[in-house]
């Protein structure tokens, strides 16, 4: 029988639909705490060599990579690797990477003072989004409409005591229709994708956002998977957008939520059985 670890802090509506799926598999497994989790590095420890696979649904990003590597180090496959997750966690590294594979996405800019990123907005044009390069749930995300307010928040950014604040991640406003896409992609296979609605550019269910069932089509399937396969592949949540100009690849989250995908459709389809199938074929 396999022997499974889920890694995670909280336990969510997404945490517990995975438990339930694993409970109908003939497997055993564990819910560790990443806040309790150690591992010794001048030895792989028996706890941490004592599973076949570790499925990561970590909320933090830091416990989430070195929990990861840890248990990579000990022989354990994990889901996602930490390098996926290091992919995923780093708006700057997962940009760099879906151009490298030739995908289609906004506008980006990388500036390393606020200085910089000040004459690089003029230079895209305003407006222009500005994001923290790493985070979810669109915190800290603002559209800048002018110089004024480019010069306000950069100032702000420069005063914050983290050096990683100092660096701007600039994206062109796009032009879409209210919404964005969220494909869940597993392994080759797309599970699935929701329309995200929102008020502002945060779309997702923590935000306040809805969700409805989006249609799969071959330009969306493609550019989904290109763009899990581009960050190192997995169980992944990769964000799309609508330009007048065709899809483009946003972002791609290491440990997606479901919530709003499973309230657009419900039984339709099984996300967390699709998980656990990829989890044991991974192993």
């Amino acid at each position: 029988m396999k022997s499974l670890a889920v890694l995670a802090s909280r336990v969510r509506f997404e945490e517990k639909e995975i438990f339930a799926a694993l409970e109908r598999r003939p497997v055993r497994y564990d819910h560790i705490d990443t806040r309790r989790f150690t591992a010794g590095i001048d030895g792989p420890r028996a706890d941490a060599r004592a599973y076949d696979a570790a499925l990561c649904r970590e909320i933090s990003f830091s416990r989430a990579y070195y929990a990861c590597l840890l248990l990579e180090a000990a022989g354990t496959v994990a889901v996602n690797r930490a390098d996926v997750i290091a992919a995923c966690g780093d708006k700057a590294k997962t940009s760099l990477l879906l151009a490298a594979a030739g995908l289609p996405t906004p506008r980006t800019v990388l500036a390393l003072t606020p200085e910089a990123a000040l004459e690089a907005a003029e230079k895209m044009g305003f407006p222009v989004v500005a994001k923290p390069l790493t985070g979810s749930w669109g915190r800290l995300v603002t559209v800048l409409r002018d110089r004024q307010e480019a010069q306000t928040v950069f100032e702000h950014r420069a005063a914050l005591p983290s050096p990683q604040q100092h660096v701007l991640y600039l994206q062109e406003l796009v032009d879409k229709p209210g919404r964005d896409i969220r494909v869940l992609v597993a392994g080759d296979e797309v599970v699935g994708a929701t329309y995200r609605y929102g008020t502002d550019l945060r779309t997702g269910v923590a935000s306040g956002g809805t969700s409805q069932p989006c249609p799969l089509t071959p330009e969306l399937t493609g550019l989904a998977l290109g763009a899990a396969r581009a960050v190192g592949g997995g169980f992944l949540g990769v964000d799309l957008i609508e330009s007048p100009d065709g899809l483009l690849a946003l972002e791609v989250n290491h440990a997606p939520e479901f919530r709003g995908f499973r309230e657009a459709h419900g039984d339709a389809i099984d996300v967390a059985g699709a998980i656990v199938t990829y989890l044991l074929a991974a192993t």
